[in-house]
């Protein structure tokens, strides 16, 4: 007699906290990626930075080294997922559609089939040419994965809390963030992934870049936050991998135990609430 499958009670997640150094070449650095997580085979779902690939800084490089989602990138990647038999959300690329450009991050299934693909919404502009350079896009969806519904969002969008209300009421029970986000405002990129873990009661993934592009220092510490706000795994500062194994059952038990979400009014937009000061 077969035994009965059980399904796992945990998955395991793993960080790839890598640098762009700008005296590395993109393929070089496309082939070093592969092979590192080649050499960490075992997560079922790996997670990467904001444009690793071209580099974040690498402003003067984009358009040249922008692709399709049949690029260089996408395409090592997928055939790394095949390979493992794992999903890899590979951060984002610089996407060139028509000509246009967009910071556009993909998800990868065990198949190397594209299961997500989200066009970075909020560019960003203060110290950084990426708002002159890419368009903004405007939409945003949540897929099955094997840590529940995933929605993903990229790096200035976690300032943002209205989308991150959007990703909670379409039911996202965890959020990938790639990110490029700068040492100098890392106590900020700790708090808000851990805020936004706790209001909305999912898990962060939060997989930032490190090391030095241009005159600019990555703030690295990539961070898995589970629903209640606790901080399961993070990197340090340079160049990590990090595995951790989270529980399948951790949002609905927050969730049941807290009721945030179930308290929350329906739409949260709080369209109609009066204006009057007196009332």
């Amino acid at each position: 007699m077969t035994e009965p499958h059980i399904a796992p009670a945990h998955t395991r997640v793993a960080l790839v906290q890598v640098a762009s150094p700008v005296d590395e070449t993109q393929s070089n650095r496309i082939a070093r990626v592969v092979n590192l997580i080649r050499s960490h085979a075992g997560a079922e779902l790996y997670v990467l930075p904001e444009l690793w690939s071209p580099g974040y800084f690498a402003f003067e490089q984009y358009a040249d080294r922008a692709e399709s989602l049949a690029g260089p990138t996408v395409t090592a990647m997928s055939e790394l997922a095949r390979e493992l038999g794992s999903w890899i959300h590979l951060g984002s690329i610089v996407e060139r559609r028509g000509d246009q450009l967009f910071n556009t991050a993909v998800l990868l299934d065990p198949t190397g089939t594209v299961a997500q693909v989200y066009r970075k919404i909020h560019v960003f502009g203060y110290q950084s040419l990426e708002s002159k350079l890419l368009t903004p896009g405007e939409s945003l969806s949540v897929v099955d994965s094997p840590v529940g519904p995933v929605a993903s969002t990229t790096c200035y969008d976690l300032r943002f809390p209205g989308l991150w209300q959007q990703i909670s009421e379409r039911g996202a029970e965890a959020v990938v963030i790639p990110a490029a986000w700068p040492a100098a405002r890392r106590e900020h990129w700790r708090v808000l992934t851990q805020a936004r873990a706790i209001e909305h009661q999912l898990w962060v993934l939060a997989c930032n870049a490190c090391g030095t592009q241009g005159e600019v220092q990555l703030g690295g510490y990539s961070r898995i936050v589970d629903p209640s706000g606790t901080i399961i795994a993070e990197c340090g500062s340079e160049e990590q991998f990090i595995m951790a194994d989270l529980p399948r059952d951790a949002v609905t038990l927050t969730r049941a135990e807290f009721p945030v979400i179930a308290d929350r009014l329906e739409g949260a937009g709080y369209v109609g609430l009066s204006s009057n000061p007196l009332l």
